[in-house]
């Protein structure tokens, strides 16, 4: 019946069948349904709701909010809007449990970020660059990987997040290949109708088979709804670094980050976020002020999500190194589109293809660089 030629039948036998494996607690693929239901029907409600409570149970709380926001740019009469409300300032990680992995094949124009420059210019004059220091392109596998753990820490609504959480590209020339692995633990807490977490953590880094950076960090996030249709989160740590390459790059960061993202439609939406690092090395002329701004749009046709994002920045650093006439400014600039393919799903994954374009031009020539970079791969759909 799911494949009925009448609309509506098709909707009521996906949403039944989904009920039916939510109650069987099989929740993955109920979600799968119910949004499948949803690329049909965006106005469905009901399907809208049980696909939030299904998230809910799965553990994916942010993603369950970003449903109820959609429900509420429906319009949605002033009784069931309340009860939406009540289930917005309910609503927990009920999932003990998780993990989400995405493998893709990336084609990239730079993998290692490096410049195309000729020379290097200094305080001695200009220097000829080598061509194995100069920007390169490969073919690499992407993974990123996450598992989580939760623990309840007494009758209320306080946990204990344990995640361990990386990342890998590998290139065929392992002195191309980044690497990194970060753990982190700490409680999650509701004030009102916040959200607060906090967390500490470590980052181990490897570039080119060696290790690169180790890092500790203190984070802090507080999330707040915003109307019925949107949230804000604002987020500081402070980070120790351990660079294992150079010990003149060691020193401490902190970082500030405020976001705001918002439901335009029940099939649309889009964020807006506002960055700050400062970096503090043994070495003024490693330590930098940073300031970044993003935006995030995402828009679902039919049963295809797709995504805009751009992103741009400025870099300062305190003092010249003592090799170069200049002090180094940067300025940032990052462009990317994807899609996410739901009509293709397999087992609760999804094809997925991004394209990005970074541009970073900078007064010292070994940090310039432009970059393109194209992921296809399977993702979870939500």
């Amino acid at each position: 019946m799911a494949d009925d030629p009448d609309r509506q039948v098709r909707a009521e036998a996906l949403f039944r069948h989904a009920k039916m494996l939510a109650q069987a607690g099989r929740m993955e693929q109920a979600a799968t349904l119910f949004r499948r239901l949803l690329d049909e029907r965006p106005d469905a409600i009901a399907a809208r709701l049980e696909l939030a409570h299904a998230l809910d149970r799965m553990g994916d709380k942010d993603a369950a909010l970003r449903e109820l926001r959609s429900a509420q740019a429906l319009g949605l009469p002033s009784q069931v809007a309340r009860l939406v409300d009540r289930y917005s300032d309910a609503l927990r990680s009920a999932r003990p449990m998780g993990a989400s992995l995405e493998i893709a094949i990336a084609p990239d124009s730079n993998i290692s970020r490096s410049t195309r420059s000729d020379t290097l210019g200094t305080v001695l004059g200009d220097f000829e660059i080598d061509e194995g220091s100069k920007a390169k392109s490969g073919l690499g596998l992407s993974l990123r990987g996450q598992a989580y753990r939760r623990f309840q820490l007494d009758e209320g609504d306080t946990s204990l997040l344990l995640r361990a959480s990386g990342f890998a590209d590998i290139y065929a020339k392992p002195r191309f290949n980044d690497l990194a692995l970060d753990l982190a633990a700490g409680p999650e807490f509701h004030l009102g109708r916040s959200r607060v977490q906090l967390e500490g953590g470590a980052t181990q880094r490897w570039f080119g088979q060696e290790p690169y950076v180790l890092s500790a960090r203190l984070k802090g996030t507080w999330t707040v709804p915003v109307g019925r249709r949107a949230q804000l989160r604002i987020g500081s740590g402070a980070t120790l670094i351990d660079n294992q390459v150079n010990d003149l790059q060691d020193g401490k960061r902190l970082s500030a980050e405020v976001s705001f993202e918002r439901a335009l439609s029940e099939s649309m939406g889009g964020a807006l976020s506002v960055s700050a690092d400062r970096d503090m090395s043994r070495d003024p002329a490693y330590s930098t002020h940073s300031l970044r701004a993003g935006l995030l749009a995402w828009r679902t046709i039919g049963r295809t999500t797709f995504t805009a994002g751009a992103e741009t920045g400025r870099l300062w650093a305190d003092d010249r190194l003592a090799l170069f006439p200049d002090k180094r400014r940067d300025h940032y600039l990052r462009l990317s589109l994807g899609a996410t393919l739901r009509q293709f799903t397999f087992a609760g994954f999804a094809p997925v293809t991004r394209i990005i374009v970074e541009r970073n031009r900078s007064t010292i020539e070994f940090y310039d660089y432009r970059r393109t970079r194209t992921e296809h791969g399977i993702v979870r759909p939500f």
